[in-house]
């Protein structure tokens, strides 16, 4: 009976057995022969290869195509810690990289003990010129150590370490135009200047390869079903000259060195097309070195300074006086002998004059004489003769941090205000802005667009786009802008305040400009007595003007014993310097003394 019982349950046995296993085997079958979309969609998940690529990003040029900004091949330094801990030797890797990138062995060997991961970083963007010892092979790296091994140079294959392409950015120039092309950050994206203005134009397009992997992680290239390339970002093309930039980054440096000032940054502008040939702003900052400098340094004065221009104001009044015929060169005013007291407010001229005529108020710069020729023309007509120049406006250079000035309609005026103004007080203005007026004079009333960009370029050579010189307005007349160009030839001759400017051989029309500094409310209100800020404009040559060109000082000048201040006049700072200025760049743009142009834009020589 035992027996029986026993024989039946080993049959059980067996019949649970066997269908135990008829149901593996038909799962089984079903998963192989017939599977489901569910159980293939995880699977080939798993096996699917992806992978993505950015397209370098677009060079900056200048006007030549000498390269300002350009992609540098770099790579992370990276390990597999799980897979160095089956395959390779912890005790090398770790040696040989901290000898290598001059890391603590110990931290790399911290990194390499997490066994669970694999992927840590061990350096980021390190320059492909620095990765001489490393050459790629599967899994890992040949590596070859500074010093022979048992005195022998050989190859050292350190599994588990891999380099992973991160290109940065680069700015061969360092310093030079810095402000202009501003910077990208580590992720590649533009965050000042033209880097971040053409963004969209220089920044590369991804590329997406999809195909099925191996065991290894390989792809297998007969699998590749989404093979579309990276495209490269296109080049940006600037107006400015390198050439003719430096040498004006140099004269801008010195000026500030030689005369104390807190900072200093000029212009150079072509009169007939409104491109900018030069603009540089000190203190300046290396560009491949951006976050080192402190935020001030990275500002760009020449469109994001507001300030009071002093008596370079006083061109665009008169001509706009001129204009409107209220008063000619030869009409004479009373300068008061330098005090005149309107609106129960004293104004001084820093050299007394009596009845002198409107040519010799500006060669002077009597400041007595501008307000009572601004009187004559009222309120009203000075506020739209200088919103014609577009002073109150951005001009829209072309990139980011341009201000447009600080200008209240007549409204929001004193009785004093309008005498204020014509002599350049109670309005801010930009550099850009004051050398744009002075270039609409020199043009024969019109106006340009200021640009920075001259054209894009795709990475295939084709031009995107290109910009056109665009007008921007014609504040005066023709003949106006004629008399006026004589009238400013004048400032610099003999007996005028920018001698310092004259060029030898060439006729240079042009204004100076010393303002005092505003003082904040929190200190008073009012205005510094010994904080000034003092400039020159002017172009050349007059009987037919190709440049224009703006100086400008901050609170320059040095203390005597006494404690008075001296050598803070704009015709004494920043003459000067547009006269070493204006004496290179005719030499090289080769502008003949008589207003020939040769050519602004170099040619391929």
């Amino acid at each position: 009976m035992a027996e029986v019982r026993f024989k039946g349950r080993v049959v059980l046995l067996l019949v649970v057995v066997l269908l135990v296993f008829s149901g593996i085997g038909f799962r089984l079958s079903v998963l192989h022969l017939q599977p489901a979309e569910w159980v293939l969609q995880p699977i080939e998940e798993g096996r699917m290869y992806e992978s993505k690529t950015m397209g370098s990003r677009g060079r900056i040029v200048d006007r030549n195509g000498e390269i300002l900004a350009m992609d540098l091949a770099a790579y992370h330094v990276y390990v597999d810690p799980r897979y160095i801990s089956r395959y390779g030797n912890a005790d090398e890797v770790s040696k040989y990289l901290a000898e290598e990138f001059r890391i603590p062995e110990a931290e790399i060997a911290e990194k390499l003990s997490n066994t669970n991961s694999q992927y840590v970083r061990i350096k980021k963007y390190v320059p492909g010129h620095q990765l001489k010892r490393f050459s790629r092979r599967a899994y890992g790296v040949d590596y070859t150590p500074a010093l022979p091994v048992d005195g022998v140079e050989t190859n050292i294959y350190l599994r588990g370490v891999g380099l992973e392409e991160a290109p940065i950015r680069n700015y061969p120039k360092g310093p030079l135009m810095a402000h202009v092309v501003g910077f990208a950050n580590q992720e590649g994206v533009g965050s000042a200047g033209v880097e971040m203005r053409m963004d969209e134009y220089l920044r590369g397009e991804e590329g997406l390869r999809v195909a099925k992997k191996d065991g290894r992680r390989r792809e297998i290239y007969s699998t590749r079903i989404v093979d579309i390339e990276p495209s490269d970002g296109a080049t940006v093309m600037l107006t400015l000259d390198q050439q003719l930039q430096y040498m004006v980054e140099k004269t801008v440096e010195k000026t500030c060195r030689e005369f104390n000032a807190k900072a200093a940054w000029a212009i150079v502008q072509h009169v007939r097309t409104g491109e900018i040939l030069a603009m540089a702003s000190f203190p300046t900052y290396d560009l491949n070195r951006y976050s080192k400098a402190p935020p001030e340094w990275r500002r760009n004065r020449a469109i994001s300074f507001n300030y009071e221009p002093g008596s370079t104001m006083k061109a665009a009044v008169v001509a706009a006086a001129l204009d409107n015929n209220v008063v000619d060169e030869d009409d004479i005013f009373d300068c008061e002998n330098g005090y005149w007291v309107y609106g129960g407010k004293a104004l001084r001229d820093s050299h007394g004059e009596g009845e002198i005529t409107v040519a010799e108020i500006i060669k002077v710069s009597s400041n007595i004489g501008t307000a009572k020729i601004a009187l004559e023309m009222g309120n009203e007509m000075v506020y739209n003769s200088l919103r014609k120049f577009h002073f109150g406006d951005r001009l829209n250079v072309g990139i980011p941090g341009e201000e447009g000035g600080i200008f209240y309609s007549p409204k929001n005026w004193s009785k004093i205000s309008i005498t204020r103004i014509a002599m350049g007080h109670e309005i801010g203005v930009t550099a850009l802005q004051v050398v744009s007026m002075m270039s609409a004079i020199a043009y024969n009333g019109v106006q340009m667009q200021p640009m920075l960009i001259k054209k894009i370029i795709s990475s295939d050579g084709e031009v995107i786009e290109e910009m056109e010189p665009t007008e921007l307005g014609r504040p005066l007349s023709p003949n106006a802008a004629r008399r006026m160009q004589k009238m400013l030839s004048a400032v610099t001759e003999e007996g005028g305040t920018g001698t310092k400017a004259a060029v030898e051989g060439y006729t240079v029309a042009g204004k100076t400009g010393t303002a005092q500094k505003i003082r904040p409310a929190a200190e008073g209100g009012g205005y510094y007595s010994k904080n000034f800020t003092s400039s020159f404009v002017g172009f050349l040559p007059v009987e037919n003007p190709e440049i224009a060109i703006i100086v400008v000082a901050d609170d320059p000048g040095e203390y005597t014993d006494t404690g008075r201040k001296i050598k803070y006049f704009g015709g004494t700072v920043c003459g000067p310097a547009f006269k070493e200025i204006a004496e290179f760049a005719v030499r090289y743009l080769r502008i003949a003394p008589e207003g020939n142009r040769i050519y602004v834009a170099r040619p391929e020589e």
